[in-house]
């Protein structure tokens, strides 16, 4: 009789890399095309910088100085700033806001699926302890997103100011503080022109999910699901 073969060691691994990929996998691929897309945004902008530094009669720029400089610093931080904005104002305005039909809203009649009790040892220890820690628990995420919005904008009036102030003496002009940037149009024009479009683009997602279906999405209602239905 044959001896059974032992399991291959490399077996468990291999089971373990491939749960790792699908639990994460959301996470993981947004990484990646984040860091795709700012390694475009890096170059592109480096060539721009370039084009423009050559029309002024000034020597380009390498790759490490691009990313050290302010034409960089002021791109990325206006982005990120209405991006973090964006999602501070939806976390906080679907807590006690509704759209009746959305599946990004909760439902304004209240029918909420009752939920089981949770195990208490995976309870996170904020929640288990109570008090001031629970309250600040209760509401990290809008603060989170709320302190990273204030990073970002501190940076792009930072950066926009040392930007600003280096095409204004190029043109013969005067040099601002950060203090002096924040008074100018040109800095509510970046502003602006990102927070407007990233409120568009969460009214297109909360109303559109009303009428519209993408099945297998936790962003969606079931495609049977009538309209007037609210919450995922």
């Amino acid at each position: 009789m044959s001896r059974a073969r032992a399991p291959s060691p490399t077996r468990p691994r291999e089971s373990a890399l491939r749960r790792l990929l699908r639990d994460n996998g959301l996470s993981l691929v947004l990484l990646a095309l984040f860091v795709l897309f700012l390694g475009g945004q890096v170059e592109a902008g480096r060539r721009a910088f370039n084009a423009d530094q050559r029309e002024h009669g000034e020597p380009p720029v390498s790759l490490s100085e691009y990313v050290r400089g302010s034409h960089f610093a002021e791109a990325i931080a206006e982005n990120w700033e209405s991006e973090f904005l964006q999602m501070a104002a939806y976390v906080w305005l679907t807590a006690f806001l509704f759209q009746r039909g959305s599946a990004e809203s909760n439902d304004p009649d209240g029918k909420q699926a009752p939920k089981p009790p949770p195990d208490p040892r995976r309870v996170p220890w904020p929640a288990r302890r109570g008090g001031i820690a629970r309250r600040l628990y209760a509401r990290s995420l809008g603060l989170a997103f709320a302190l990273l919005f204030l990073a970002s904008f501190s940076i792009h009036a930072v950066a926009g100011a040392a930007h600003y102030s280096a095409e204004q003496l190029a043109h013969g002009g005067a040099p601002v503080t950060t203090w002096g940037y924040l008074a100018t149009s040109q800095f509510w024009f970046e502003s602006f022109q990102n927070w407007q479009s990233e409120f568009l683009a969460i009214l297109s997602m909360i109303v559109l999910s009303i009428f519209l279906r993408q099945e297998g999405s936790p962003e969606s209602k079931d495609v049977e699901s009538p309209h007037s239905e609210t919450g995922a």
